[in-house]
């Protein structure tokens, strides 16, 4: 972004943002790491549009597809911040490397669900059938959580463990009941002849979202970054909202991968909603059990049911005060 400084004097605005572009040449380089999803995208319009250089934070993001080298790198502090869901930060968190939530990325609405065979109208229906998803990611967090509400429990179902993209192929090739995916396989199975789509995460919104997370003891040193980063992503996003065709060529070129197209961005993007600074104030309110402490404390439940989380804390307890105000 390009700004012309009166060769005369500088106002009062211009004199803050030459501060702050000051600020951000000498500063600290902050470590964000993500794998490649649509909802991680304006972080990268946060890059190219100077909303981080506007905060005076010197950003540097990169892709670490596997969340089991991304946790350990932020417990280890190879990066500063990981973006991850919410349920996966739980399996992490350790006494000597406590983790803290700094702010919501995004909610899935649409963009995971599951596929099955025409005779399975209801969740009860799953009950003995062959169920496809990955263990202990966000796909069996949601599945154990629609389980939960049915009566149900994912000793009712017949586990096949495998990659998101790998169940909805193997439920397109009919060789399992059901499968726990995104797109774009939600739409394959659901035009098959044998399948229909049981359900979506529109149904459930704020169960699967992305969230920024750092340790406790980054916080503590690096606070006012962290809030400056939150400042930048609300600036992002309302950017986002009033340049949609503009913003998906930025993420796209972003986030890359298989997500490179804008077109298959934007298709990607209608199945997610991101959160703007309305949405954060009100997701990440302590007070609202409907929010966030609702998402953690389910998460918790299902997790130490599965063996997968063994943490035992108060859900407020792991949010960052103050950062999302």
């Amino acid at each position: 972004m390009k700004r012309i400084l009166s060769k005369i004097c500088l106002s009062g605005a211009a004199l803050a943002t030459a501060f702050s572009l000051s600020t951000a040449a000498s500063a600290e380089e902050l470590t964000i790491a993500h794998s490649t999803w649509v909802g991680y995208g304006p972080l990268y319009i946060a890059q190219d549009e100077g909303f981080f250089e506007e905060e005076g934070l010197d950003v540097k993001l990169v892709v670490m597809e596997d969340v089991k080298t991304r946790m350990p790198a932020l417990a280890a502090g190879r990066i500063d911040v990981a973006v991850t869901t919410i349920d996966t930060v739980l399996g992490f968190y350790t006494d000597d490397h406590p983790l803290t939530y700094l702010f919501a990325l995004d909610d899935s609405r649409g963009g995971d669900g599951i596929v099955a065979n025409a005779d399975i109208k209801t969740i009860e229906d799953l009950k003995g059938k062959n169920v496809a998803y990955t263990e202990g990611s966000v796909s069996q967090f949601f599945l154990s959580v629609l389980l939960k509400e049915a009566g149900m429990s994912l000793s009712d179902v017949n586990s096949m463990n495998m990659s998101a993209g790998d169940a909805g192929a193997a439920f397109v090739a009919k060789r399992v009941d059901a499968a726990v995916t995104w797109e774009p396989w939600l739409t394959r199975g659901k035009d098959t002849e044998h399948g229909h789509l049981l359900i979506d995460s529109s149904k459930a919104p704020g169960l699967i979202t992305d969230i920024a997370v750092t340790t406790e003891e980054t916080l503590e040193a690096r606070r006012p970054e962290m809030e400056a980063l939150y400042r930048a992503w609300a600036k992002a996003i309302a950017w986002q909202k009033a340049n949609e065709e503009a913003a998906d060529v930025i993420m796209a070129k972003g986030v890359g991968g298989w997500l490179e197209d804008p077109a298959v961005f934007a298709e990607t993007r209608a199945g997610i909603a991101f959160y703007d600074d309305a949405m954060n104030k009100t997701f990440m309110d302590p007070a609202n059990e409907d929010g966030i402490v609702g998402t953690i404390a389910n998460a918790m439940t299902l997790g130490k049911e599965s063996g997968l989380i063994t943490l035992e804390a108060d859900p407020k307890s792991l949010l960052a005060a103050d950062i999302v105000k």
